[in-house]
């Protein structure tokens, strides 16, 4: 099997075709990253009786044009699914696929293009649905390292140098903490046009309303140690076609490829050969109705059906130095560091629990309740719980922030949503609560002038107080023991 290049407006794709007779169902995989660097994945569908076709969206790579991120997929797309049904080896069937930047590319043309552009089936992995649900947090918080790091790699450029950030880091360690954060394309050394205007896109959760108006069945994938989790699974519960499936695993970005400390060898699959199942039974519509899906287990070697939720458990917590600190944002508590220095003005407040008696598995949405004052009329609320294993390693479990404009000196009740968890705690484990100001550099830094802190040049201070009465974690906990599910078989199901 070898490739040829075609030239669709201007649009560079490469074509694999399977052996034997056709036509064939394409499979449609549009890409910022290179289509060169896919040819592994173009070979497998076409091994599974695809016709594969990869390409380089506009701007990038041998593709011609500007690039301007997400600006133009939905046309593009849509020329390129036309030309595939008007080619002789198309049987007139097409799977929109795609990762990261890529399922944004898969999701639009599903959504937005005219009906005879639009695909038959979708395969989405840690979606990228927009600039904006990129960009921020659902509580508006803006995603700082990770921004960076992308626009840096991919902004603005016809290639990719994946290195540039974590290279300008090494040569200026304080690098994200200058002002304003709209400056970094010249700290960084070249230009970035698009990179002030991420920050003004307000259309977070568009793509997720469109959804309900699906027509095609889809496969989402993510993993529990992804930034794009809840996004992925919001995509797949509100998706409106004739059946959505969720394969939710315990591994970061690239999926597999990046397991997360609680994965367990069970959760190896073997994605590219479950995908061309799904989208054969999709294709043929024998997929069954409604939302399905499975979520691996972290700790342990179990699949789980993704509806299961455990009951609402509240652990005992006990504050380690008390409930008042400083959340000063030249000194802000470290995202990447999990240890908790003792510091003669504490920057966060610390909570434990007893080790468990006896192990837990934890399914479902994590969210923190408090009672809590600032000095400042705007303030972040950053809360990070963490795992204390009985041999002493601490394993993040989950982040979540929330920005407040609340009466400064006011007691305000709120909650701070940590996010889904799926992960099974062996007893002698302790919680650690951390509840800061601050989690950077993942998230920008609150000023706490009132200021917007992408375009802010002034730090303040503030001091914060909480109601030891009014901090209450609430954790979904199974009750019984799960019942295991093969996602071998339950996806193509």
């Amino acid at each position: 099997m070898t490739p040829f290049t075609v030239t669709v407006g201007g649009l560079v794709a490469d074509v694999l075709l399977p052996g034997g007779a056709g036509p064939f169902p394409a499979v449609l995989l549009r890409t910022p990253y290179d289509r060169l660097l896919h040819r592994a994945e173009q070979r497998g569908w076409a091994r599974h009786g695809f016709a594969a076709v990869v390409q380089d969206v506009r701007g990038r790579h041998a593709s011609t044009g500007v690039w301007q991120p997400y600006a133009n997929e939905t046309a593009d797309g849509t020329a390129t699914a036309r030309w595939i049904r008007r080619q002789p080896w198309n049987d007139g069937r097409i799977v929109a696929v795609g990762a990261s930047y890529a399922a944004h590319c898969a999701l639009v043309l599903a959504l937005d293009a005219p009906r005879d552009a639009r695909p038959d089936a979708v395969v989405a992995a840690v979606p990228a649905l927009g600039a904006a649900d990129t960009a921020r947090e659902p509580t508006g918080v803006e995603r700082l390292a990770a921004r960076a790091g992308w626009w840096a790699a991919h902004g603005d450029r016809r290639d990719s140098d994946e290195a540039a950030l974590a290279g300008a880091r090494a040569a200026d360690p304080g690098l994200l903490a200058h002002l304003p954060v709209t400056g970094l394309p010249e700290r960084l050394g070249r230009d970035l046009p698009s990179w002030p205007g991420l920050w003004r896109r307000g259309e977070r959760g568009r793509l997720i309303a469109r959804a309900g108006r699906a027509a095609v069945p889809l496969l989402a994938v993510g993993g529990h140690h992804d930034h794009f989790t809840e996004d992925t699974v919001a995509l797949w519960r509100h998706w409106g076609g004739p059946c959505a499936r969720l394969l939710l695993g315990p591994w970061g970005h690239r999926l597999v490829a990046e397991p997360g400390p609680d994965a367990d060898p069970a959760h190896r699959v073997r994605l590219g050969a479950l995908y061309a199942r799904w989208a054969r039974r999709a294709l043929g519509g024998d997929l069954t109705a409604g939302a399905r899906g499975v979520i691996g287990l972290g700790g342990s070697a179990l699949w789980l059906d993704a509806g299961i939720e455990g009951e609402p458990y509240a652990p005992r917590l006990r504050a380690l130095h008390g409930t008042s600190f400083l959340a000063d944002p030249e000194r802000p508590v470290s995202s990447d560091d999990l240890t908790a220095p003792a510091r003669d003005t504490p920057d966060r407040c610390l909570l434990v629990t007893p080790p468990l008696p006896r192990p837990l598995d934890v399914v479902g949405p994590a969210r923190l309740e408090l009672r809590a004052t600032a000095d400042t009329p705007s303030a972040d609320w950053a809360a990070r719980l963490v795992a204390l294993t009985p041999e002493g390693v601490a394993q993040r479990l989950a982040v979540g922030i929330v920005r407040r404009a609340d009466t400064p000196g006011r007691a305000a009740g709120f909650t701070v949503e940590l996010g889904r968890l799926a992960r099974r705690l062996p007893a002698g484990t302790r919680l650690r609560l951390e509840i800061a100001g601050h989690h950077f550099p993942a998230h920008a830094r609150n000023p706490h002038t009132g200021e917007d802190p992408v375009t802010a040049t002034r730090l303040r201070a503030s001091r914060r107080d909480l109601d030891p009465g009014g901090v209450l974690l609430r954790l979904p906990v199974l009750r019984s023991r799960p019942t295991p599910i093969d996602p071998a078989q339950e996806i193509p199901r």
